[in-house]
């Protein structure tokens, strides 16, 4: 019987400094190799999924987007895409302005990085959020005087928005309202009076990608690993479902056991322990 297992990265897989431990990373490379079918199901793109697993070795896909996306490591390409409905980019970018915010535009050219756009105006939150990935390889940012579609190389996948809880919140139970989207909002981790909102294609989520995905490999029974409330649905589909000790509250009682902090490399040993 095989074993898929699939875990978040920040805040689960990843220490407080945002990195992969090197007992982690030699853990989950190690086990990799030796056959463990382990990877990340994570709101990242590859552009910096791949740098923080660099160290990390993985046999199998990353899902990656809040898996509107799959990634293959090897090839370094994106499959298994779920773009968002057709005429849908305007009216979403008018309902986040209601709202006072302003979205990250993801879109998938035919060839090359990511695009992602933004308007010329950013929040300091969004200022910090756009420097730590300026630099990547795998994306493209581009500032428009005013965020317009007709001026998008490549088809959206996600829209994401950073602004006070409570906006993010009231936009996203305006967005679900609609019923032609997949929304998640969620608080930072570290700054709960901050939140952010993931607007995606209906029925993309973290726990329909990870079905897709048991389904390619052929594993049998998934353990899954979380800390935060957009973790929930993939935690209710698996058969193992492992909160960090670090988790929020409702993540811990959706889990059916909790292990230590997402500081003491606790994914990557509780793995080792059940391989």
């Amino acid at each position: 019987m095989s074993r898929l297992f699939i875990t978040d990265m920040d805040g689960t897989l990843l220490g407080n400094d945002a990195r992969v431990s090197r007992l982690s990373a030699e853990i989950i490379s190690g086990l990799s190799r030796d056959g463990a079918l382990i990877t990340v199901a994570t709101a990242r793109t590859p552009a910096t999924v791949e740098p923080l697993l660099a160290d990390t070795f993985t046999s199998i896909p990353a899902i990656v987007l809040t898996g509107a996306a799959m990634w293959d490591r090897d090839t370094q390409r994106f499959f298994n895409v779920h773009t968002m409905p057709d005429g849908s980019v305007g009216w979403i970018i008018r309902t986040f302005a209601d709202h006072g915010i302003s979205p990250f535009v993801y879109t998938l050219p035919s060839s090359g990085p990511m695009n992602v756009y933004h308007s010329r105006q950013l929040t300091p939150q969004e200022k910090n959020f756009y420097i730590d990935r300026a630099h990547l390889r795998l994306k493209r940012f581009t500032f428009q005087r005013e965020l317009s579609p007709t001026l998008m190389e490549g088809t959206p996948v996600l829209m994401l928005g950073i602004a006070p809880i409570q906006s993010i919140m009231a936009l996203a139970g305006v967005l679900r309202d609609t019923g032609l989207l997949s929304v998640t909002a969620y608080p930072d981790i570290f700054n709960p009076s901050t939140g952010y909102i993931e607007v995606f294609a209906a029925g993309v989520s973290k726990a329909a990608a990870i079905i897709e995905l048991r389904e390619l490999i052929g594993a049998d029974t998934i353990t899954a690993y979380g800390d935060n409330l957009n973790d929930i649905p993939m935690l209710m589909i698996a058969d193992d479902a492992v909160a960090v000790g670090n988790a929020l509250d409702e993540v811990k009682q959706a889990a059916s056991r909790v292990i230590g902090p997402n500081t003491a490399s606790s994914v990557a040993q509780d793995i080792l322990q059940h391989f």
